[in-house]
């Protein structure tokens, strides 16, 4: 497929810049201040002060949702005061409480692993903050963040790239693509943003590396560039905290045979993959193979049975609406970490609960610890084509595991980006 970069902010045009605090976003705003862009900085604000302070006096070293929030708010104030930028703060809590955290909450009691961040980017950073500023009666031409993509367009229609000739309308969507600086690529979280608000979205970062970002910053004399780079959601320090609005249910730790090994204390403080923590002793290595909400079972494996051959996704996002109607190859991300892989997309129509059409994802190599809840995000010459919710993994039948595992350690090594 062949695709046109989307063009970014030109002097004169009004551009609403997301400010964190942290060098990437205040970076960007400087660079479109320089080119003669009206630049309004814009700020979320989601802590509730609903959390204690942390014990023996511990603090945190920036993060999402935090008690720093006031001091992220007031860098960003001072900036944008030292560089005559107009800044206003929006009041996301509400949105952030029950699309963020009452979710994540709700995917660990369910035995699942959810990603918080890209909940966040689709529904608050990119959904509620802008719903925000437009009730300010703020007008804007783009809205610009410090994340690392970039924005394209197909040149042809997207149904005809995957040999539809029956859909009668031209679908050339702006498309989330990877990053110059593979390294620091954030495409994968941004999946799940709808076409229609990408039009007026630039990420103009896209095309610099970290070291140049951090070299801009302080050719600039930029304060954000001494900062610690923040976290992402929340602290481990406070997960503990965040759970206690309901007890915790203890139930048993089981083999695959169904042996008791152990109890855990909550399924909601385990996910798949797992290995420390888990409090049962063995004479060989066990890991969190999957999580039984129904029976309040966490069932533990030998690494050797935590890989899947295929998986089944739902909820899916596709750029422009098309969703695809036949079977095609694409790379795919099973999480953020992982390395890109082949593999087969197809239309699942088998039992289960599932929101929207279902697709079966059919992996060449592979994978280890496949987590219901993470996203499977595909991409097609660099290009994110869609994305879905993971329902549940498929295990790998008759396969050999130790050239399956270490056909992943090459993928894992390899600098080759997502193609």
């Amino acid at each position: 497929m062949k695709y046109i970069e989307l063009t970014g902010p030109e002097a004169g045009n009004t551009v609403v810049v997301g400010l964190s605090g942290g060098v990437d976003s205040t970076l960007t705003a400087m660079l479109l201040k320089e080119k003669g862009c009206r630049v309004i900085g814009v700020t979320m604000s989601q802590w509730k002060g609903d959390l204690p302070p942390l014990p023996n006096g511990q603090k945190l070293h920036g993060s999402c949702y935090g008690p720093d929030e006031a001091d992220d708010i007031a860098d960003c104030e001072k900036f944008c005061k030292e560089h005559d930028i107009e800044y206003h703060v929006i009041d996301v809590k509400e949105e952030y409480q029950k699309q963020v955290l009452d979710y994540f909450k709700a995917e660990y009691r369910a035995g699942r692993t959810p990603n918080p961040c890209i909940r966040c980017n689709n529904l608050v950073k990119f959904g509620a903050l802008l719903a925000g500023v437009e009730k300010m009666g703020i007008k804007y031409d783009y809205f610009c963040t410090g994340h690392y993509a970039r924005l394209v367009r197909p040149e042809e229609s997207l149904a005809l790239t995957y040999g539809d000739e029956s859909y009668p309308e031209c679908v050339t969507p702006p498309m989330i693509a990877c990053a110059t600086d593979s390294a620091k690529d954030q495409a994968y979280f941004l999946y799940r943003i709808p076409s229609a608000t990408l039009e007026k979205v630039r990420f103009p970062l896209s095309h610099y590396t970290k070291k140049e970002v951090f070299k801009m910053a302080r050719e600039r004399a930029l304060a954000a560039a001494d900062k610690e780079e923040s976290q992402d959601f929340i602290p481990p320090e406070y997960f503990e905290m965040l759970f206690k609005d309901k007890p915790s249910v203890p139930g048993d730790i089981i083999d695959l045979d169904g042996h008791v090994l152990g109890h855990h204390r909550g399924i909601e403080h385990y996910t798949v993959g797992q290995r420390r923590g888990l409090g049962v002793s063995s004479s060989r290595p066990l890991y969190v193979h999957s999580i039984d909400s129904e029976k309040n079972l966490v069932v533990l494996a030998p690494d050797n049975d935590l890989f899947s051959a295929s998986l089944i996704a739902d909820d899916w996002v596709w750029p422009g609406g098309y969703a695809p109607k036949t079977a095609f190859d694409a790379m795919v991300k099973i999480r953020l970490a992982s390395r890109p892989v082949k593999a087969r997309v197809e239309l699942y129509d088998g039992e289960g609960d599932f929101s929207g059409q279902a697709y079966r994802v059919v992996f060449e190599t592979p994978q280890r610890a496949v987590a219901p809840g993470q996203s499977v995000v595909i991409y097609r010459d660099g290009v994110i084509s869609g994305g879905g919710v993971i329902s549940r993994a498929e295990k790998a039948e008759g396969i050999d595991v130790e050239k399956a595992a270490e056909d992943l350690r090459k993928i894992e090594t390899d600098p080759v980006k997502i193609r």
